[in-house]
Order: C-alpha cells, then structure tokens, then sequence
C-alpha cells in the first residue's frame, strides 16, 4: 500500500542504511517501505496491542520482506539501545510521545540515538518537553493531509540545555516561506490571538491575556503580519 504524505515525509528523514525501531507501528506500512527502499538495514516494528501486531504480520508476510521484527511492549521499554540508531514516534499525542522518551532513559546515552518525531496533538508540550530534557530539534516540517496540519520533528539528545522564546514551543523551526509550514504558523497564530482575544478586559485573567498576546504578536511577525 502507497505511504500517505506524512509516512513519507518521515521515510525521507530516515538515514541510509539505519537501524530503525517504530512505535506503533499498527499496520508495518512504514517499516515495509524502509526495508524495501533499502533506507533501513532493519526495524524493530512495536505496538501495545496485540491487534495491530497481528495486522502487521499479515501485511509482512504478504509484502515478502525480510528483517522486520514485531514486539509486543509499550513504547521503547522492550528495546535496547544496542538494536537501534533511530527511533520513530508518529500519529500520537505530544504528552504520550514525550512520556515515551521520557522512559527510555537509554535515550541520553552516547552514540545518541536519532528520534524522528510526528506528534498528532499538542505539538508545543513536546517541544517544551524536547528543549527542558536537553534535546535538540534538528529539523521541524510542516505537512498538510487530509485537511490536517502536522510537524515532523527530528531531534537528539545533546545534554545542552538552550533557552528559547516562548513562541519557539508554538512553531518549532518550521519555515514560513513554504506553503504548509506558513498555514501550519497560521494555524498556531490564530490560536493563540483567539485565546487572547478571549481573556480581553477580564481582571482576574490579565496575566494570561498578557501571555496569548505577546505569542501572538512574536508568532505573527514570522507571517510579517502587523500588530
């Protein structure tokens, strides 16, 4: 079955030659393509479900490809660091992605592993998550499928904590200057004038008001919007 856009914007990011752990990976399109197109040398294809697992062993066996290995397990907690050199965790929240990370602490040990990263909600949670941990984000493409908005994010572990702006958590290092990343910014833009609009001229909320203000007004000037 052909990849969606997203899986294949993820496949693109994936280097040559790669050992590859997929979490929840649900029916192996993914790790089926990466093995075929010669970008993975193997995968390690996990899920929490015994469901998924079994649809994806079925799809294996009907694609005819070899060094795919299916484990039941949540998240990283049944792999070692030895097996992989980069990890994908797509089309899950932003919270569940970094509680992900968060658990596999063999993750901040050196070689440091590649985390290809495609958070379907909360994108900021992880980013803030990414940048508190001392993970650096490498790379941050918007993509639009289905009427949706996404970020794949790429990141690794430095051990340096950076500061960054507030807006920072809200658009990453998404480019404005193409189609989807400017829709993507957008997007975020007006989430968060909406929040300020909102809190305008309550009391009790002029602190927040001030907060989703400012965002605005930063995330704006990336669309060189006036404010």
């Amino acid at each position: 079955m052909p990849l969606s856009l997203r899986l294949k914007l993820i496949a693109s990011l994936v280097p040559d030659g790669a050992r590859v752990c997929d979490i929840g990976t649900d029916h192996a399109y993914l790790p089926i393509e990466l093995i075929k197109s010669g970008k993975a040398s193997r995968v390690i294809a996990t899920d929490i479900r015994e469901k998924p697992l079994e649809n994806a062993r079925k799809n294996i066996q009907k694609s005819g490809v070899f060094g795919i290995e299916l484990r039941l397990c949540d998240g990283l907690s049944a792999v070692e660091k030895s097996e992989t050199d980069s990890v994908i965790i797509a089309g899950m929240g932003g919270e569940v992605i970094s509680g992900i990370i968060s658990r596999a602490k063999w993750l901040k040990e050196k070689p440091y592993t590649l985390l290809i990263l495609q958070p379907t909600t909360s994108p900021e949670d992880l980013r803030r998550f990414l940048i508190t941990n001392c993970f650096e984000i490498t790379s941050d493409t918007a993509i639009s499928e289905n009427g949706k908005l996404y970020s794949v994010m790429t990141a690794v572990f430095t051990g340096n904590k950076i500061s960054v702006p507030e807006y920072f958590y809200y658009v990453g290092k998404v480019d404005p200057k193409t189609e989807d990343g400017f829709f993507y910014i957008q997007k975020q833009y007006r989430r968060a004038k909406s929040c300020a609009d909102a809190l305008y001229g309550i009391p009790e909320k002029k602190t927040e008001y001030q907060h989703f203000k400012e965002l605005s007004e930063h995330i704006g000037r990336l669309l060189n919007y006036g404010e």
